[in-house]
């Protein structure tokens, strides 16, 4: 059976706006289109629904930073050629597109240890290494050092794939990457305590 955006993001409890984001980042394996409309699978939305929350409780820091990302676009910078989250992106052009330039209180970010990556809701990738940073002339903030630990290819299964580093970043990564975690802000990084 196959549903469409709407009725996907009705099962789900979300804003189409939201599942669609989903689409565009390409995390949602065997989409059908029928004219214009953009058909799911009912299992893969079954499948969404069933992710569990995040594990927070596992983390050791009392609170951390969440980094609320759209579906990459391209951008015209000197650093990067995307911003954003996309399924399809080598490590090397995802990393670039999620360290920086945020609004952001980078001690706070730092001290978490770890930055799950969200899109729509679900942890899509995880940043480590962010015990420095930069910040430019607006006030936003950057981590040069940042270590993509993981990132996800296909939500519904999930599909991951864990980077070379140090063992504590994969075993963050594992612990985190597929599962729903919410966050409320105003930007793009949010604020979640580890033990609510």
């Amino acid at each position: 059976m196959l549903l469409t955006t709407g009725q996907a993001a009705e099962a789900l409890g979300c804003a189409i706006t939201t599942f669609r984001r989903l689409i565009r980042a390409q995390l949602l394996p065997g989409l059908s289109r029928r004219g214009v409309r953009v058909m799911i699978p009912l299992e893969g939305v079954q499948a969404l629904a069933a992710r569990e929350a995040a594990p927070l409780h596992h983390l050791s820091a009392q609170e951390i930073a969440v980094l609320r990302v759209d579906a990459a676009k391209p951008v015209q910078e000197t650093d990067r050629d995307w911003i954003g989250f996309s399924a399809t992106l080598p490590p090397q052009a995802l990393l670039k597109g999620l360290r920086g330039w945020w609004r952001c209180d980078p001690a706070s970010v730092a001290v978490g240890g770890v930055l799950p990556v969200t899109l729509s809701g679900y942890v899509v990738a995880v940043l480590t290494g962010l015990e420095t940073w930069e910040k430019d002339d607006r006030g936003r903030h950057s981590f040069p050092q940042a270590r993509l630990a993981g990132y996800i290819t296909d939500l519904t299964t999930p599909a991951t794939h864990l980077q070379p580093g140090p063992a504590p970043d994969r075993a963050v990564a594992d612990l985190l990457l597929g599962t729903r975690l919410t966050s409320d802000s105003g930007g793009a990084i949010a604020y979640r305590s580890t033990t609510r």
